[in-house]
Protein backbone atom coordinates (compact mmCIF):
# COMPACT_ATOMS: atom_id res chain seq x y z
CA UNK A 1 0.00 0.00 0.00
CA UNK A 2 1.17 3.56 -0.72
CA UNK A 3 1.41 5.99 2.17
CA UNK A 4 -0.63 9.19 2.03
CA UNK A 5 -1.09 12.34 4.12
CA UNK A 6 -3.53 10.66 6.50
CA UNK A 7 -0.94 7.94 7.24
CA UNK A 8 1.61 10.64 8.06
CA UNK A 9 -0.86 12.17 10.53
CA UNK A 10 -0.96 8.86 12.41
CA UNK A 11 2.85 8.91 12.65
CA UNK A 12 2.77 12.53 13.88
CA UNK A 13 0.20 11.74 16.57
CA UNK A 14 2.13 8.66 17.66
CA UNK A 15 5.29 10.74 18.10
CA UNK A 16 3.45 13.17 20.36
CA UNK A 17 2.15 10.28 22.47
CA UNK A 18 5.64 8.76 22.59
CA UNK A 19 7.10 11.99 23.97
CA UNK A 20 4.33 12.39 26.53
CA UNK A 21 4.69 8.80 27.73
CA UNK A 22 8.49 8.75 27.95
CA UNK A 23 9.55 12.32 28.59
CA UNK A 24 11.99 12.08 25.69
CA UNK A 25 12.61 15.57 24.29
CA UNK A 26 12.86 14.51 20.65
CA UNK A 27 10.87 12.11 18.48
CA UNK A 28 10.76 11.69 14.71
CA UNK A 29 9.82 9.12 12.11
CA UNK A 30 8.35 8.27 8.76
CA UNK A 31 7.02 5.58 6.48
CA UNK A 32 8.73 3.47 3.86
CA UNK A 33 8.74 4.50 0.23
CA UNK A 34 9.44 2.02 -2.57
CA UNK A 35 10.05 -0.84 -0.20
CA UNK A 36 13.62 -0.25 1.03
CA UNK A 37 13.77 3.50 1.62
CA UNK A 38 12.21 5.43 4.48
CA UNK A 39 11.80 9.19 4.45
CA UNK A 40 11.75 10.96 7.83
CA UNK A 41 8.73 13.19 7.38
CA UNK A 42 7.51 13.91 10.92
CA UNK A 43 9.53 15.74 13.58
CA UNK A 44 8.58 16.53 17.18
CA UNK A 45 10.80 18.51 19.55
CA UNK A 46 13.66 19.00 17.10
CA UNK A 47 15.71 22.21 17.18
CA UNK A 48 16.89 22.11 13.54
CA UNK A 49 15.72 20.88 10.15
CA UNK A 50 18.71 18.54 9.80
CA UNK A 51 16.59 15.37 9.89
CA UNK A 52 13.69 16.60 7.79
CA UNK A 53 13.16 14.55 4.60
CA UNK A 54 16.24 12.45 5.36
CA UNK A 55 16.06 9.23 3.31
CA UNK A 56 17.16 6.14 5.24
CA UNK A 57 18.02 2.94 3.39
CA UNK A 58 17.37 -0.50 4.85
CA UNK A 59 20.43 -1.76 6.70
CA UNK A 60 22.09 1.63 7.18
CA UNK A 61 22.20 3.62 10.40
CA UNK A 62 19.98 2.85 13.36
CA UNK A 63 16.67 3.19 11.50
CA UNK A 64 17.89 1.16 8.55
CA UNK A 65 19.03 -1.59 10.93
CA UNK A 66 15.58 -1.54 12.51
CA UNK A 67 13.98 -1.91 9.07
CA UNK A 68 16.29 -4.77 8.09
CA UNK A 69 15.86 -6.70 11.36
CA UNK A 70 12.20 -5.78 11.89
CA UNK A 71 12.80 -5.22 15.60
CA UNK A 72 13.57 -2.31 17.97
CA UNK A 73 17.17 -1.12 18.17
CA UNK A 74 18.82 1.23 20.69
CA UNK A 75 22.18 3.01 20.91
CA UNK A 76 23.46 4.91 23.93
CA UNK A 77 25.84 7.17 21.98
CA UNK A 78 24.91 7.33 18.31
CA UNK A 79 28.10 8.74 16.79
CA UNK A 80 30.36 6.41 18.81
CA UNK A 81 28.29 3.25 18.47
CA UNK A 82 29.89 0.22 16.82
CA UNK A 83 26.51 -1.48 16.44
CA UNK A 84 25.44 0.60 13.44
CA UNK A 85 26.85 2.11 10.27
CA UNK A 86 27.35 5.87 10.21
CA UNK A 87 25.95 7.26 6.97
CA UNK A 88 23.72 9.70 8.88
CA UNK A 89 26.10 11.02 11.54
CA UNK A 90 26.08 14.55 10.13
CA UNK A 91 22.34 15.28 10.52
CA UNK A 92 22.17 13.39 13.84
CA UNK A 93 25.11 15.41 15.19
CA UNK A 94 23.63 18.64 13.84
CA UNK A 95 20.49 17.97 15.87
CA UNK A 96 22.66 17.14 18.90
CA UNK A 97 21.30 13.64 19.46
CA UNK A 98 23.20 11.05 21.48
CA UNK A 99 21.00 8.25 22.86
CA UNK A 100 18.47 7.07 20.25
CA UNK A 101 15.90 4.28 20.03
CA UNK A 102 14.15 3.13 16.86
CA UNK A 103 11.02 0.97 16.69
CA UNK A 104 9.58 -0.54 13.50
CA UNK A 105 5.97 -0.15 12.39
CA UNK A 106 5.10 -3.63 11.11
CA UNK A 107 1.90 -4.40 9.20
CA UNK A 108 1.23 -7.95 8.03
CA UNK A 109 4.85 -8.98 8.62
CA UNK A 110 6.20 -6.06 6.56
CA UNK A 111 7.96 -3.01 7.96
CA UNK A 112 6.02 0.09 6.94
CA UNK A 113 7.88 2.74 8.92
CA UNK A 114 10.04 3.63 11.91
CA UNK A 115 9.47 5.73 15.04
CA UNK A 116 12.50 7.22 16.81
CA UNK A 117 12.91 8.71 20.28
CA UNK A 118 16.08 10.47 21.40
CA UNK A 119 18.02 12.26 24.13
CA UNK A 120 20.70 14.90 23.71
CA UNK A 121 22.78 13.20 26.38
CA UNK A 122 24.51 9.81 26.30
CA UNK A 123 22.62 7.68 28.83
CA UNK A 124 20.78 4.35 28.72
CA UNK A 125 17.19 4.39 27.49
CA UNK A 126 15.28 2.17 29.90
CA UNK A 127 12.76 -0.54 29.22
CA UNK A 128 9.85 1.75 30.10
CA UNK A 129 10.81 4.12 27.30
CA UNK A 130 11.20 1.29 24.83
CA UNK A 131 7.84 -0.20 25.84
CA UNK A 132 6.13 3.16 25.31
CA UNK A 133 7.76 3.51 21.89
CA UNK A 134 6.62 0.01 20.93
CA UNK A 135 3.06 0.83 22.02
CA UNK A 136 3.11 4.02 19.93
CA UNK A 137 4.22 1.95 16.93
CA UNK A 138 1.39 -0.54 17.59
CA UNK A 139 -1.10 2.37 17.44
CA UNK A 140 0.21 3.29 13.99
CA UNK A 141 0.08 -0.34 12.87
CA UNK A 142 -3.56 -0.69 13.88
CA UNK A 143 -4.49 2.52 12.07
CA UNK A 144 -2.66 1.44 8.90
CA UNK A 145 -4.43 -1.94 8.89
CA UNK A 146 -7.83 -0.24 8.99
CA UNK A 147 -6.84 2.28 6.32
CA UNK A 148 -5.51 -0.48 4.08
CA UNK A 149 -8.78 -2.37 4.40
CA UNK A 150 -10.77 0.78 3.68
CA UNK A 151 -8.73 1.46 0.54
CA UNK A 152 -9.13 -2.14 -0.63
CA UNK A 153 -12.89 -1.98 -0.15
CA UNK A 154 -13.09 1.36 -1.94
CA UNK A 155 -11.02 0.10 -4.87
CA UNK A 156 -12.77 -3.25 -5.25
CA UNK A 157 -16.27 -2.63 -3.98
CA UNK A 158 -17.55 -0.49 -6.85
CA UNK A 159 -18.10 2.49 -4.56
CA UNK A 160 -15.09 4.40 -5.84
CA UNK A 161 -12.36 6.31 -4.04
CA UNK A 162 -14.87 8.98 -3.00
CA UNK A 163 -16.24 6.67 -0.31
CA UNK A 164 -13.15 7.22 1.82
CA UNK A 165 -14.06 10.91 2.06
CA UNK A 166 -17.69 10.00 2.79
CA UNK A 167 -16.55 7.73 5.63
CA UNK A 168 -14.31 10.41 7.10
CA UNK A 169 -17.20 12.89 6.94
CA UNK A 170 -19.50 10.33 8.59
CA UNK A 171 -17.01 9.84 11.44
CA UNK A 172 -16.64 13.60 11.92
CA UNK A 173 -20.42 14.10 12.07
CA UNK A 174 -20.87 11.24 14.54
CA UNK A 175 -18.21 12.77 16.78
CA UNK A 176 -19.83 16.21 16.54
CA UNK A 177 -23.41 15.10 17.32
CA UNK A 178 -23.03 14.54 21.11
CA UNK A 179 -21.75 18.11 21.50
CA UNK A 180 -24.89 19.67 20.01
CA UNK A 181 -27.25 20.80 22.79
CA UNK A 182 -30.33 21.27 20.59
CA UNK A 183 -32.03 17.83 20.50
CA UNK A 184 -33.81 18.50 17.20
CA UNK A 185 -30.62 19.62 15.48
CA UNK A 186 -28.75 16.67 16.95
CA UNK A 187 -31.40 14.26 15.69
CA UNK A 188 -31.27 15.88 12.25
CA UNK A 189 -27.49 15.46 12.16
CA UNK A 190 -27.71 11.79 13.16
CA UNK A 191 -30.37 11.34 10.49
CA UNK A 192 -27.90 12.65 7.93
CA UNK A 193 -25.36 10.11 9.22
CA UNK A 194 -27.90 7.33 8.74
CA UNK A 195 -28.49 8.50 5.17
CA UNK A 196 -24.76 8.34 4.46
CA UNK A 197 -24.67 4.77 5.75
CA UNK A 198 -27.78 3.81 3.76
CA UNK A 199 -26.38 5.33 0.56
CA UNK A 200 -23.36 3.05 0.80
CA UNK A 201 -25.42 0.22 -0.65
CA UNK A 202 -25.62 -1.80 2.56
CA UNK A 203 -28.86 -3.57 3.29
CA UNK A 204 -29.51 -1.72 6.54
CA UNK A 205 -28.96 -2.81 10.15
CA UNK A 206 -29.32 -6.55 10.57
CA UNK A 207 -32.28 -7.34 12.87
CA UNK A 208 -30.13 -9.23 15.38
CA UNK A 209 -27.27 -6.69 15.45
CA UNK A 210 -28.15 -3.68 17.58
CA UNK A 211 -25.35 -1.26 18.33
CA UNK A 212 -25.46 1.52 20.91
CA UNK A 213 -24.90 5.06 19.57
CA UNK A 214 -21.48 5.31 21.22
CA UNK A 215 -20.46 1.96 19.75
CA UNK A 216 -21.30 3.32 16.31
CA UNK A 217 -19.37 6.52 17.09
CA UNK A 218 -16.27 4.52 18.00
CA UNK A 219 -16.57 2.26 14.95
CA UNK A 220 -16.96 5.33 12.72
CA UNK A 221 -13.71 6.73 14.09
CA UNK A 222 -11.95 3.38 13.66
CA UNK A 223 -13.26 3.11 10.10
CA UNK A 224 -11.71 6.50 9.36
CA UNK A 225 -8.35 5.17 10.59
CA UNK A 226 -8.29 6.67 14.10
CA UNK A 227 -6.39 4.95 16.89
CA UNK A 228 -8.06 4.51 20.29
CA UNK A 229 -6.29 7.61 21.58
CA UNK A 230 -7.36 9.74 18.62
CA UNK A 231 -10.95 8.42 18.82
CA UNK A 232 -11.00 9.32 22.51
CA UNK A 233 -9.93 12.88 21.73
CA UNK A 234 -12.57 13.24 19.02
CA UNK A 235 -15.36 11.84 21.18
CA UNK A 236 -14.37 13.53 24.43
CA UNK A 237 -13.95 10.29 26.39
CA UNK A 238 -11.01 8.29 27.70
CA UNK A 239 -9.07 5.74 25.67
CA UNK A 240 -10.26 3.04 28.09
CA UNK A 241 -13.87 4.02 27.38
CA UNK A 242 -13.19 3.74 23.66
CA UNK A 243 -11.72 0.27 24.19
CA UNK A 244 -14.81 -0.76 26.14
CA UNK A 245 -17.22 0.37 23.41
CA UNK A 246 -15.05 -1.26 20.76
CA UNK A 247 -14.94 -4.59 22.62
CA UNK A 248 -18.71 -4.50 23.06
CA UNK A 249 -19.30 -3.75 19.37
CA UNK A 250 -16.86 -6.48 18.29
CA UNK A 251 -18.70 -8.98 20.50
CA UNK A 252 -22.08 -8.05 19.02
CA UNK A 253 -20.71 -8.17 15.47
CA UNK A 254 -18.82 -11.42 16.16
CA UNK A 255 -15.61 -9.79 14.96
CA UNK A 256 -12.16 -10.83 16.11
CA UNK A 257 -10.32 -7.69 14.99
CA UNK A 258 -10.99 -3.98 14.58
CA UNK A 259 -10.94 -4.38 10.81
CA UNK A 260 -13.46 -7.22 10.90
CA UNK A 261 -15.72 -5.11 13.12
CA UNK A 262 -15.66 -2.24 10.62
CA UNK A 263 -16.44 -4.56 7.71
CA UNK A 264 -19.28 -6.24 9.65
CA UNK A 265 -20.73 -2.87 10.67
CA UNK A 266 -20.71 -1.75 7.03
CA UNK A 267 -22.41 -4.92 5.90
CA UNK A 268 -25.05 -4.42 8.59
CA UNK A 269 -25.67 -0.85 7.42
CA UNK A 270 -24.28 0.98 10.43
CA UNK A 271 -21.37 2.58 8.55
CA UNK A 272 -20.91 3.91 4.97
Amino acid sequence: MTADASDAVEVRNALLRLRRATGLPVAFGGLLEAGRHMRISELSGTATHALRSLVVTSGTGLGGKTVALSRPCVVTDYSASRQISHEYDAPVTAEGLRSVLAVPVVVRHRVRGVLYGALRTAQPLGGRMLDAAVEAARDVERALVVRDEARTLAAGGGAGAGWEQVREAHAALRALAPRIADPELRAELLGACALLAADSGASGPAPRVRLAPREVDVLACVAAGATNAVAAERLGVTAETVKGYLRSAMRKLRARTRGEAVVAARRAGWLP
